[in-house]
């Protein structure tokens, strides 16, 4: 059965009434109810789309949050062949919200790491919401040295509210271990790409997206810190995370206008979540796109590359 967001109540509405009618049609087809069911299948898309021609940034904070959009694993599945995991960090032990390992992207080998949530409640508990503690990000670290070791391609795919804040995490050198997968993401001699599939909150984003090409879905969200949060230090109302979202332009269309992302990724009517293998797709032409473009390149122009993306971030927005 379909979710509906808050604001889809139109289409949900629609739509629940065509389904009735295509029950009632399928077993009585004397009724002559076909035209109806077809005209609220016109109506119901027509509404969508207006709806999603015209999303505010909470909408697309709350699409991005969407439970049946696809997250890490989803992609992994129809991007990626022949993917060997890794475990572990070699210093505590394995965190399930960083998911990574090898395998063959359009035949050839790829490493990738991602934030996994979830999309049943007990795999949302096994993988903490995607929310990663230090050793999450320290297999992140270990995994992008052996890619560069044996000159591998990194491929993330972000989906994270954040890093997770736990007293544990902070025990075990929270910052230290986002620093440090940055730094390995900075000191990467084979190229990177980051792809944005749902939520890129904060450093626990930053942490394996500081990539030499970052694509973006259109509808997902890159912030600094979640609207709710946001609003609870700004205004200490976490009620005015709508307003915040629009502040914070946090919106790939926003972000790819300031320079921070590099490619925005269409998505199907309706979001990701409607139309999966439409959604994978997509993101598997831009990935591809983005690592031809560094075919030939050697590490120190790889990392140059790299340098010179992330210090232009902003500069001409200053001038």
């Amino acid at each position: 059965m379909r979710s509906y967001l808050d604001f889809e109540k139109p289409v949900a509405e629609l739509e629940a009434k065509a389904d009735e009618l295509r029950v009632m049609h399928t077993g009585d087809q004397s009724l002559g109810l076909a035209d109806e069911i077809s005209r609220l299948e016109t109506k119901s898309s027509q509404t969508l789309r207006e709806l999603y021609q015209a999303l505010t940034p909470w909408q697309k904070t709350q699409v991005a949050r969407h439970p049946e959009r696809p997250h890490c694993l989803d992609y992994v599945n129809a991007l990626i062949t022949d993917f060997t995991p890794v475990a572990g960090d070699r210093k505590f032990g394995d965190d399930a919200a960083i998911v990574g390992g090898f395998g063959r992207f359009q035949g050839e080998s790829v490493c990738v790491i991602g934030h996994e949530k979830g999309s049943t409640t007990d795999a949302r508990l096994k993988h903490n919401f995607g929310m990663a503690r230090p050793e999450g990000y320290r297999k992140a670290a270990r995994l992008m040295e052996m890619a560069d070791r044996f000159s591998i391609p990194v491929l993330a795919l972000v989906d994270t509210p954040g890093a997770y804040p736990g007293i544990g995490a902070e025990e075990r050198g929270q910052a230290e271990a986002i620093a440090r997968s940055t730094d390995a993401c900075l000191a990467l001699g084979v190229p990177n790409v980051a792809m944005v599939i749902g939520e890129g909150g904060s450093g626990g984003a930053i942490a394996i997206a500081t990539a030499n090409r970052v694509l973006m879905l259109e509808h997902a969200i890159y912030s600094v810190i979640s609207p709710e949060g946001a609003a609870s230090i700004l205004w200490r109302d976490t009620a005015k995370a709508q307003e915040a979202a629009t502040n914070m332009k946090i919106t790939a269309q926003d972000l790819l206008r300031f320079g921070v992302i590099d490619t925005l990724i269409p998505e199907p009517l309706g979001g990701a979540h409607r139309d999966k293998q439409a959604t994978m797709q997509f993101a598997g032409k831009a990935i591809a796109t983005a690592f031809a473009g560094f075919a030939g390149m050697d590490h120190k122009a790889v990392r140059q590359q790299r340098r010179e993306k992330f210090l232009a971030i902003g500069r001409a927005l200053a001038i």
